[in-house]
């Protein structure tokens, strides 16, 4: 629109000299709206386009002031500015929002120019615009491409760098605290890589859900990538505040998730960082925050830690050990191999037989030294590698388990355990049907182990996964059952030959009555499905006797043996031939 002020006094009354003819023909044709006003702004002409854009004819608007088209949203101090600069420079434009005939308002952009006669006094304005929604609309649509997360809408990295730095400024003014929380999604790898992107996408829309609904709507909830997300709470009393949010994030998080047919489970590791204290710039507490989060992960998931100085010196010997691992299992070769596999022995509580053994992975590195297994593989399922080192454990079992034949050894079943991944590669059965003819095997010399939690992940899959397996002969074992959430209907379809009692059951099983019923129960019902029950964790005879009493199948643990290196296994087992089944 034109000014909607009148315009500083003026001496002429002088209309537009409209006599060229191709001015005119310029004029009417022009695509751009064109409003012509004498000096009192008074609009004097107007072009076709300018009806078309406004929905006003000549007829309506001739004689009167352009304020007619004033939508009402700009301020007094707005027109002031734009007067200012037609009386400095005899031109203006910018964008502004005018209303139509219809009362339908839209965004312009408008351009108006001075024109003055021969002795210098204003004789005309001349403004030019067009709409400029369209433009405006995409402008609105790249920002929020920009500054958000396309999956699940939340504010991306930038975005959140960008508030956390405001927040940090506000609260340094005001003297107040921040708390800023790292939540990694703990199996969400396992989940994204066996059921595929679309399903890890939706999981993740759900989990910014929970995450927004969890706090006030002043924090700030964003998505940094990945399962990686943050929470900035910008006004605590202290750490108890961002503990209790934590605690609420937690339960939100962690309660079940229906995917399509699928019924999903995913946890968080939260890391927290506060400020003042540690840090009071956005790198420096997202870094904090990050070893907080290893932290929690390191204490067995599900949980939040606040940060500690001494975490920075953990997060650098993970990131080492991370890089040792990688090198160790590309670089595995017959000549040089940093990994092991020890065997440990399952005995027949009725005959006391060996009648297998369990491969136990093990990794000496050069710098680490012996480093445990619940931390490398813990780690290697984080970061992918545990497909390539999974492979080689396979390969390994089978090449051990021909070198027992060798050495005369021909009953003892070789266990292997085997990880989410590994279960849902496509490649699994080509390679185990590879190494088991590489190294003329029987499927029966070998056996599989999976855990009760990934026999729960996208059970269709895992039955036909499992079924595939059978048919080809092979021994299959639910492991640490009693820990998972499986059911009794679900696993009377599962084609296993097994159940594995974790040994957090027998280690009390003398003194906890509990224990002693989960054991009993577990017993009963693995016979009633017509299942072999082992009993992992033996360490004393009275578990050995009461495990027996409950007619427990096979046991295993130290009160037999530790695990072994293979040499000592097999002088172990030629030591005691009467024990070999």
């Amino acid at each position: 629109m034109m000014p909607s002020e009148n315009p500083p006094p003026n001496d002429t009354d002088d209309g537009f000299p409209l006599s060229s003819a191709v001015l005119w023909r310029a004029y009417e044709q022009s695509h751009e709206a064109v409003l012509v006003s004498d000096g009192a702004n008074r609009i004097i002409a107007v072009n076709e386009a300018f009806t078309r854009l406004t929905g006003y004819t000549a007829a309506e608007v001739v004689g009167r002031n352009p304020s007619i088209l004033a939508s009402g949203n700009a301020a007094p101090e707005f027109y002031n500015a734009m007067w200012e600069s037609l009386s400095q420079y005899d031109t203006w434009e910018g964008e502004i929002w005018d209303r139509r005939k219809d009362g339908s308002i839209y965004p312009k952009w408008l351009c108006i120019s001075v024109v003055r006669d021969d002795r210098g006094l204003i004789s005309n304005y001349v403004a030019n615009f067009t709409d400029i929604s369209a433009s405006k609309q995409a402008a609105d649509r790249l920002a929020q491409l920009a500054y958000h997360d396309v999956l699940t809408h939340l504010p991306n990295r930038l975005a959140f760098e960008s508030q956390l730095a405001h927040a940090l400024r506000v609260c340094e003014r005001e003297g107040r605290q921040l708390a800023l929380m790292l939540i990694d999604l703990d199996n969400f790898k396992n989940i994204n890589d066996t059921l595929g992107h679309h399903t890890g996408d939706e999981l993740l829309q759900q989990v910014a859900r929970r995450l927004r609904e969890s706090v006030r709507a002043s924090d700030l909830v964003a998505r940094l990538g990945g399962d990686e997300f943050v929470v900035v709470l910008p006004e605590i009393e202290g750490p108890q505040t961002a503990a209790r949010v934590a605690n609420k994030i937690q339960v939100a998080v962690a309660e079940n998730y229906w995917v399509g047919e699928h019924l999903l489970y995913t946890t968080p590791s939260i890391g927290i960082s506060l400020y003042p204290g540690d840090g009071s710039d956005p790198g420096l507490l997202l870094r904090n925050a990050d070893s907080a989060m290893y932290h929690a992960k390191n204490a067995g998931r599900n949980n939040h830690q606040f940060y500690a100085s001494r975490m920075n010196e953990a997060a650098g010997e993970r990131l080492q050990l991370e890089n040792e691992l990688r090198h160790a299992i590309s670089t595995i070769s017959p000549e040089n191999c940093q990994f092991s596999l020890h065997l440990q022995p399952q005995i027949d509580t009725a005959t006391e037989r060996v009648v297998g053994l369990e491969a136990l992975l093990r990794w000496k590195n050069p710098t680490f030294g012996m480093v445990s297994p619940l931390r490398f593989i813990t780690m290697a399922e984080e970061t992918g590698l545990i497909q390539p080192l999974g492979d080689w454990v396979i390969w390994e079992a089978c090449r051990l388990t021909r070198r027992l034949r060798e050495h005369g050894i021909n009953d003892v079943r070789l266990a292997i355990n085997i990880s989410a991944q590994q279960l849902r590669h496509e490649n699994l059965l080509l390679l185990i049907q590879g190494a088991l003819a590489c190294y003329e095997l029987n499927p029966r010399d070998i056996e599989l182990e999976i855990t009760e939690s990934t026999a729960m992940q996208n059970p269709e899959i895992t039955l036909s996964i499992l079924d595939q397996l059978s048919a080809m002969g092979i021994m299959l074992a639910i492991d640490d059952f009693g820990t998972g959430y499986s059911s009794l209907a679900y696993l009377k379809h599962l084609p296993i030959n097994r159940l594995k009692l974790d040994r957090s059951f027998v280690t009390d099983i003398e003194t906890d009555v509990n224990d002693a019923a989960i054991c009993t129960a577990t017993i009963a019902m693995g016979h009633s499905l017509g299942l072999e029950l082992v009993a992992e964790g033996v360490e004393t005879e009275a578990q050995r006797d009461f495990l027996a009493q409950l007619g427990c199948d096979v046991l295993q643990g130290y009160l037999y043996s530790k695990p072994m290196p293979f040499e000592d296994v097999v002088v172990y087992l030629k030591a005691h031939p009467e024990i070999i089944g």
